[in-house]
């Protein structure tokens, strides 16, 4: 008896992600963390050669994080309604026109303008690629197997942004810092092509879709205007016309931007998503964690200022922070299975605070700084990696298929404003209390200084910067202990 056909209207079974994609989605984070992100330790040379004004520079440097603040969220809403590969794509390419424009910058005068375009395209890129290339691994991947998947994608961010600094100085030092740059524009070439034969993912049809440009632009002008603020405020003064302007504009579009948001129908930014209290806490937590950056700006400033190690000698302190967050962070995968997302991340938030005290010691003499500065470097990457994979599973899995993008995107807008926003202001506290010689003078009364006496205004300068991250940690802890449900832990699968 002959066999029926096969039925050929019988629908394909579901696309699941496999490590092709994954590997590919990594080398756009790669692109961003590792190698745009190498501009913090290599900038000098680069404005030696170009001979650009420091000033500049400098807004070369911030411009990424910026703009990936700044468009991330637009970005992932936009994933969700065109389709979160297509994004990601778009993401690939910008990465590559940035790294490119960055590579071939000519010295002298237009180097700033080739310069600060292809930043500000790599910022654009991470907007793209960060909240997409998260909703697809939500869509493409379930249980364990996402779970995995988002550990190897943190390792590429997390982990690539504790060796950008080793990296960078390494390639700059020994093939120039152009080779960085083009080595990232074949990182980005190589990921697009390894992403090729997956299908499109988005969220069911809502209606169509407009861009909400004024709640972009009442974005845009209150970030600009508080990072102004806050990096520029102590040179200008708090109270001068410009400082009071600035906080103005930032007050003012802010409310701006919140009454457009909750009432536009295609708002960039779902406030909706807060009434989620796990969503909540992750993003808080993960917005303060990520603004710890700014005790490494301080105690690496630390050690240059006050102990006259070079960079080198100095950055050479944090490879511990490099490896222990490559090492852990599936440490953090095997505990999320465990015990849920709650306890990892305050454990993680724990280790964390103890990695900032045991930097804040600055009375020591420079010796015994050195030690605990490897050990405290070594525990901050660990217990970063400790919480990153528990606060993002958190994040993305207490939200419905059709939030996804939007979700990540503001889950991705913490990380990048965190960052920018903790670095700024730790800066500036360090800056301004290392500068007056009577600003914090009350210290000596409670803590001995060991060896020199004549570097005090930056040592206390440096606990009072430390101890400003140090706070973080604890409102961190506090708004996990106050949003995120506990779980019952469970045994490991056999």
């Amino acid at each position: 008896m002959a066999l029926a056909p096969a039925d050929r209207s019988a629908p394909a079974a579901p696309f699941k992600g496999n490590d092709r994609l994954l590997v590919g989605i990594i080398m756009g984070v790669v692109a961003f963390w590792l190698f745009a992100q190498t501009t913090l330790n290599i900038a000098p040379e680069m404005q030696r050669e170009l001979q650009m004004e420091a000033g500049t520079m400098n807004i070369a440097v911030a411009v990424t994080s910026l703009f990936s603040g700044i468009f991330i969220v637009v970005m992932g809403g936009l994933a969700d309604r065109v389709g979160r590969l297509r994004i990601t794509r778009i993401g690939f390419i910008l990465s590559m026109a940035g790294s490119l424009l960055v590579a071939i910058t000519p010295s002298g005068g237009l180097a700033a303008p080739v310069m600060l375009a292809g930043r500000a395209l790599q910022g654009l890129s991470a907007a793209c690629i960060m909240p997409a290339s998260l909703a697809l691994i939500k869509a493409y991947w379930d249980g364990a197997g996402r779970q995995r998947a988002i550990s190897m994608w943190s390792i590429g961010s997390w982990g690539g942004s504790g060796l950008c600094s080793l990296v960078g100085g390494l390639m700059a030092q020994n093939l120039g810092w152009r080779s960085i740059f083009w080595l990232a524009v074949a990182i980005s070439a190589l990921g697009l092509w390894m992403m090729s034969g997956t299908p499109e993912s988005k969220a069911q049809d809502r209606g169509g879709y407009r861009f909400d440009l004024p709640g972009v632009l009442a974005f845009m002008v209150a970030m600009v205007a508080l990072q102004l603020l806050i990096t520029l405020g102590g040179s200008f003064g708090w109270t001068s016309l410009p400082g009071l302007a600035l906080l103005a504009s930032a007050l003012v579009f802010g409310v701006l931007f919140y009454r457009h948001e909750s009432k536009a129908s295609n708002a960039f930014f779902d406030f909706g998503l807060f009434g989620n209290p796990t969503f909540t806490g992750a993003t808080v937590s993960n917005f303060l964690i990520n603004g710890t950056a700014g005790t490494l700006i301080v105690s690496l400033q630390l050690l240059q200022l006050g102990g006259d190690m070079n960079a080198q000698q100095a950055g050479l302190l944090t490879l511990g922070y490099a490896i222990a967050i490559i090492a852990f962070i599936r440490v953090g995968e095997r505990l999320l299975q465990r015990f849920g997302a709650r306890q990892p991340m305050v454990w993680g938030c724990l280790v964390t605070g103890l990695a900032i005290l045991l930097l804040s010691p600055a009375n020591l003499l420079l010796q015994q700084y050195k030690l605990a500065a490897i050990a405290a470097y070594s525990l901050y990457g660990l217990g970063l990696a400790l919480y990153a994979t528990p606060s993002t599973d958190a994040a993305l899995s207490s939200l419905p298929a059709a939030q996804a993008g939007s979700g990540a995107g503001i889950y991705k807008m913490a990380s990048s404003l965190g960052a920018a926003f903790g670095v700024a202001i730790s800066a500036a506290i360090f800056t301004a209390l290392g500068a007056d010689n009577g600003s914090v003078r009350w210290l000596e009364g409670v803590v001995t200084f060991s060896g020199r006496q004549n570097n005090l205004a930056v040592r206390e300068a440096a606990i009072i910067a430390l101890g400003f991250n140090l706070a973080m940690v604890a409102v961190a802890i506090l708004s996990i202990l106050l949003t995120v449900p506990r779980r019952e832990p469970r045994a490991p699968a056999t």
